[in-house]
């Protein structure tokens, strides 16, 4: 059975595992992305994945998911503001002379983990679906016909980008930097209500608080959902596309958003799209990144 090596990197943590044709993953480590800061980062990275794949000599192919944009035959970065030392880097170009032999295959880390599921989920996909990722930032992806929708130059689906109707986008919204500033916001005027520490509160907390039906929380996810809700009718308008799936660290917050979103939806989508719409969870948690940019080698 052959195996790939998938390359998940983020903003946090580079995370790497050895991934069979099946999807099992068979080994994973991470390096944190802060480490390969000093010098350059590129030669860093080479320098992390040589070290990998001494431990798998026998992987010809592997997968790297980024977060940012690419270029459209997926041979070079372009914008990347969480990892500033990767933008503008003919990254396979370097992948392939560091490791001449092997094959590479990039790709943005939200339409990579999309291939993952499509490719990998217990549950069958339908062939073409949304995928939307709830973290530090609020990622997408368009499955079409099975295919990653790439758009006019190849990075389509910036859902985290659109505006919503407080006329910031969805990210500044819903993402890590929008929930606290959410949480600080109604934290003003519930503090004696709430035992929520805002000094050491991150995203993760947050969600936990739901559990404790912390009225902060709460209040927060609320919004978060309406929100959510009012881009996702954008892009079901747009892409007239039924089935919704929700990862990332966040989506286990979703349980609680969900009623609000399809508030959103009910209020702005004609029975056309009501009567079939559905909003499903993701399924392969976190190791989405990795076994899903092991999902691209299946482009060969």
């Amino acid at each position: 059975m052959e195996e790939f090596l998938g390359i998940d990197i983020g903003g946090t943590n580079v995370k790497m595992g050895v991934v069979s044709e099946r999807g099992e993953l068979r080994a994973k480590k991470k390096y944190p992305t802060r480490s390969l800061f000093e010098g350059d980062f590129v030669d860093n990275l080479i320098a992390v994945v040589r070290q990998e794949l001494k431990d798998c000599p026998h992987v010809q192919k592997i997968g790297v998911g980024v977060p940012g944009t690419l270029t459209r035959d997926r041979r070079s970065t372009l914008e990347f503001p969480n990892i500033p030392p990767l933008s503008n880097q003919p990254l396979l170009e370097r992948f392939e002379a560091a490791f001449p032999g092997l094959v590479f295959h990039l790709e943005n880390d939200a339409n990579a983990a999309a291939l993952g599921e499509l490719y990998f989920a217990c549950t069958s996909r339908p062939d073409s679906f949304l995928f939307v990722t709830l973290g530090t930032g609020v990622g997408g992806a368009l499955v079409l016909d099975r295919k990653i929708f790439l758009g006019a130059d190849g990075n389509a689906l910036e859902i985290g980008h659109i505006l919503v109707g407080n006329g910031r986008t969805l990210e500044q919204n819903i993402g890590k930097t929008g929930l606290l500033k959410w949480a600080s916001h109604y934290h003003n005027k519930y503090k004696n209500e709430s035992g929520l520490d805002l000094e050491s509160l991150d995203a993760k907390i947050l969600a936990r608080a739901l559990k404790k039906n912390d009225i902060v929380a709460k209040k927060v996810f609320k919004k978060a959902g309406v929100l959510l809700g009012e881009g996702l009718v954008a892009a079901v308008r747009l892409f007239d596309v039924k089935t919704i799936l929700m990862g990332g660290g966040v989506s286990g917050a979703f349980a609680y958003m969900e009623p609000f979103v399809h508030k959103s939806l009910d209020e702005h989508l004609t029975p056309y799209y009501q009567e079939k719409i559905q909003i499903v969870p993701a399924e392969l948690g976190n190791n989405a990144g990795i076994i899903g940019a092991a999902s691209l080698c299946f482009m060969d």
